[in-house]
């Protein structure tokens, strides 16, 4: 079983902000999965398959952004998965946007989504995928990624978002670190 979970923050109000990439990536996700987000499970926006005959969950958090972790622990639990099947997909200020960054395990490096997760699985060993925001060094960080994209960025930002939702898709039925030789290479 693969469990992705894509951080963001639920409603309107978010939902093309800068803090939302990992829900505009797993959006794009469920598309080439063919599956759709019709129920709340976990404290997430959940969504259940088969990928070439492996079990998929997708799971978008509705705990908000620093209490994401919640979501995944319930769902390791009901499934009594470890954290080694487990893909985080969520922003990054110090990529720009445009780019990703995939890796096997990191620390939270400041983003209160990722200490969520860290703290709830007892582990910083997990794949992620890091979504590039961009950062100015003008505007304070809480205000930055709340900000919606700008409109000379939103091409790189799809760029990113495709290739995220690629990197994940081929990570449900390829080694996560062959994934990672292929898109750590691409813009």
């Amino acid at each position: 079983m693969k469990i992705i979970i894509g951080l963001g923050n639920p409603g309107v109000k978010y939902q093309r902000t800068r803090h939302n990439a990992g829900y505009m990536v797993m959006d794009r996700l469920a598309e080439l999965c063919q599956f759709e987000f019709t129920q709340e499970k976990f404290s997430a926006h959940f969504a259940k398959g088969k990928i070439k005959g492996e079990d998929v969950i997708l799971l978008k958090p509705v705990t908000y952004m620093n209490n994401s972790g919640f979501a995944l622990r319930q769902c390791l639990d009901f499934y009594k998965e470890s954290p080694d099947n487990i893909l985080v997909i969520y922003d990054d200020i110090d990529l720009p946007v445009g780019r990703i960054r995939l890796r096997q395990q990191g620390s939270a490096g400041g983003h209160k989504g990722m200490k969520s997760i860290i703290s709830c699985i007892f582990t910083t060993d997990f794949n992620r995928i890091r979504v590039g925001i961009g950062r100015d060094a003008q505007i304070p960080i809480i205000d930055w990624v709340l900000q919606a994209f700008k409109e000379e960025e939103k091409e790189d930002l799809q760029s990113a978002i495709d290739l995220a939702a690629h990197a994940a898709f081929e990570s449900i039925h390829t080694d996560f670190s062959k994934v990672m030789n292929v898109y750590n290479k691409k813009k």
